[in-house]
């Protein structure tokens, strides 16, 4: 195999070896937007789980399941994932980003930057974060099988749940977050002094 110069690299291989989770806070560049729906993205390989928040991002809730197209040269998963920003009127994007219990990243992690870089170009001014999602789906596998939910055919509705998880993780740490947006949102929704 013939190796190639770092500068000829996929661009998306490169940035992911450096990428971290976004974190909400006032080190987001571009800044939080402030009140409206968010959408929340778990990609797999075969499948892409989408969820949603209400516009007051308090509860994020699952959309749908999107099929990947593996063909080269193919966004059709793209479009469609753009075409729920639009039809949901999202303010912002949240793409789980997998890395290992020892802060790595590996296929999974180029994968899912390859996707919100991609979708971040077609949805622009629209923000794409990537959020840490370790664990998401094992934890979502393990609430659908207590709720009696059995796995086997049942892989779509897993995506979307890893996707609720890793939006509903966002909106809590933004919500916690001070001085953010979220942070201003929720006290004055509770009644508390927002000074600023």
């Amino acid at each position: 195999m013939k190796s190639t110069p770092a500068g000829d690299e996929p661009l998306a291989r490169r940035a992911s070896d450096d990428r971290r989770p976004d974190r909400p806070g006032g080190a987001l560049n571009p800044p939080d937007p402030g009140r409206g729906r968010r959408i929340g993205i778990d990609v797999g390989s075969v499948r892409i789980g989408v969820a949603a928040s209400d516009p007051d991002a308090i509860l994020a809730t699952p959309v749908e399941t999107v099929a990947r197209d593996r063909r080269k040269d193919s966004d059709r998963h793209i479009r469609r994932l753009a075409g729920l920003v639009q039809d949901l009127g999202a303010v912002e994007v949240v793409v789980g980003l997998p890395r290992t219990l020892a802060d790595r990243s590996g296929s999974s992690a180029q994968d899912a930057v390859a996707v919100a870089d991609a979708l971040a170009a077609r949805i622009a001014p629209t923000p794409v974060r990537l959020a840490d999602e370790r664990l998401t789906t094992v934890v979502a596998q393990r609430s659908l099988r207590e709720a009696g939910v059995r796995a086997r055919g049942q892989r779509s509705v897993i995506d979307q749940a890893a996707a609720v998880g890793i939006l509903q993780n966002w909106l809590d740490q933004r919500r916690a977050a001070p001085g953010t947006q979220g942070a201003q949102e929720h006290r004055a929704a509770h009644g508390e002094v927002v000074d600023d």
